[in-house]
């Protein structure tokens, strides 16, 4: 497999607020798995907790009715656009 086609690219650095979430078993063991892929595609590596607001983020912005959602309402809160999409 090619790493160099992961949906997540270089993590960029932000403003963050903390929150606490919960994951299943199995999803926290994908989490660590993608981590590990993508310290191998981009030579960095990181927790896959630190890949969770990326992850989140890249899927919003790729939501379309989230994004007429946020379109519709004028959302002084639109989201950057997430790099590779």
């Amino acid at each position: 497999m090619s790493t160099r086609k992961l949906r997540l690219g270089p993590l960029p650095k932000a403003e963050t607020v903390k929150l606490t979430i919960s994951l299943s078993a199995n999803l926290k063991i994908m989490l660590d798995h993608y981590a590990a892929l993508h310290a191998q595609a981009y030579g960095e590596s990181v927790d896959g907790v630190a890949l969770i607001p990326h992850m989140l983020e890249a899927f919003m912005v790729r939501d379309r009715e989230f994004k007429k959602y946020l379109a519709k309402t004028g959302s002084a809160t639109h989201p950057e656009p997430v790099p590779g999409t």
